[in-house]
């Protein structure tokens, strides 16, 4: 009606102003190779002169600012940040890092195809870090840098794709082998818990049905350690199966498969946990007068496996919990050890 007639004529005039804006500066969003302004580089040596010598690309006129977020010193790049803030002159860090280099590539493309690797033998765990450091870089610059192409007319995320294919699919295949094993322990965890909690200790009373140890404190823990375990059991086991299954593009690499293993573990350890705890007051009626004094002893020694299992998966466990909460990398020295 005319409502739809006058926001359809708004939206024209509107149009044309925004044009006649845009024609006013129209080199204003794409900046020549190499085009950083001698101002900011002047700024940024007066207010951090030593960042970084090790310029390769060839092109004097290239900011060092970006060959140090290609190298990952991460440190350097926040105290830029810091002392440009601290001086209310962040559009001169914006100046810096939005450069782009005589192939038209901007620090993005560089990240996504730098060769600097961690010193990381897991591959899914090389291809969690790379990710977080190229959505590291890509929050320092503006979106529209994202679907910005260089003289090959490819952008920073298929120059992602395109280095690092073998790499994510070694990372998916090492996701899949591991979930694999873990799901037949969880199998096998949720099997055992469903029979211990099916065994009631002492049996039921023949008049009323209900457990006759009901009400005394070591059974209502076995009743609450053997449900926990099952249910524990079950969620590590369908998020094991998850995980074969889920889409493992880059950007899954740096959140949802880390997280999803991390819980799927968690579950796990959880329900071995809970598993031998029901065991130990189930069995502790029939030790409780026999072995009265070293039957925590006895326990203690029977809940071992479930103390080494949590020993071996530590590193990795710490490792995946690292890549998740970590949103600035650590300084990717050459060498460096970031993981298992």
């Amino acid at each position: 009606g005319v409502e739809e007639m006058r926001e359809m004529k708004e939206k024209h005039t509107w149009s044309g102003q925004l044009l006649n804006i845009c024609m006013d500066n129209p080199y204003e969003l794409y900046k020549d190779p190499g085009d950083v302004s001698e101002t900011a580089l002047d700024e940024k040596n007066e207010i951090l002169p030593k960042t970084t010598k090790d310029n390769n690309t060839g092109d004097l006129k290239f900011s060092e600012t970006l060959i140090t977020v290609q190298n990952r010193r991460t440190n350097i790049v926040e105290e830029l940040r810091k002392r440009f803030r601290e001086s209310n002159k962040m559009e001169i860090f914006d100046d810096l890092i939005q450069g782009v280099d005589k192939k038209e590539n901007t620090v993005l493309h560089l990240v996504a195809s730098s060769d600097q690797e961690w010193n990381i033998t897991n591959p899914a765990l090389k291809i969690m870090w790379h990710c977080k450091w190229f959505q590291y870089t890509k929050g320092l610059l503006p979106k529209d840098y994202t679907v910005r192409t260089n003289k090959l007319d490819k952008t920073a995320g298929e120059l992602f794709k395109q280095n690092y294919a073998s790499l994510i699919s070694e990372g998916g295949a090492w996701f899949k082998d591991t979930c694999e094993s873990c799901s037949i322990v969880a199998a096998l965890l949720s099997g055992i818990s469903f029979a211990i909690s099916s065994n009631i200790p002492g049996g039921n009373n023949s008049e009323t049905g209900k457990p006759t140890l009901k009400g005394r404190p070591a059974f209502d823990a076995f009743a609450l350690c053997s449900i926990i375990g099952h249910c524990c059991s079950l969620t590590a086991l369908l998020l094991f199966l998850s995980i074969p299954i889920s889409r493992k593009e880059p950007r899954d690499f740096r959140i949802d498969l880390p997280k999803k293993l991390l819980y799927g573990i968690s579950s796990l350890f959880l329900s071995i946990v809970a598993m031998f705890t029901a065991f130990c007051f189930g069995n502790y009626f029939v030790l409780d007068h026999k072995f009265k004094h070293i039957v925590v002893f006895i326990y203690a020694y029977t809940c071992y496996p479930a103390y080494l299992y949590g020993v071996s998966k530590y590193q990795l466990y710490i490792d995946l919990l690292r890549s998740i909460v970590t949103k600035v990398p650590e300084t990717g020295d050459k060498g460096e050890d970031l993981g298992v």
